[in-house]
């Protein structure tokens, strides 16, 4: 697949690659239930990333291998639909 950059120069993904995923939800533990629920038996990495000034939001990275452009769109979309994050990045 490919993607165009700031400079509107393509870049070539190549596959199988570590994809990086920001969630963002109300709570850390919302997000870490999602993922647990979502990518149940798939190697990943979850990391804290921020918080929001105000509080009401807690992001985190989710690290996780990709096969291909459809897995790597499966997962995003999947998470995107679940009750718990508010936000996929």
């Amino acid at each position: 697949m490919e993607i165009l950059n700031d400079s509107d120069k393509k870049v070539e993904i190549q596959y199988p690659c570590k994809w990086s995923y920001k969630l963002i939800a109300l709570t850390q533990d919302l997000i870490e239930l999602a993922v647990k629920e979502l990518i149940e038996g798939r190697t990943n990495t979850l990391t804290h990333s921020k918080t929001s000034k105000a509080g009401k939001y807690v992001s985190m990275n989710l690290d996780i291998l990709v096969h291909n452009e459809d897995d790597r769109n499966f997962i995003y979309e999947t998470l995107k639909k679940h009750q718990n994050i508010k936000m996929v990045l």
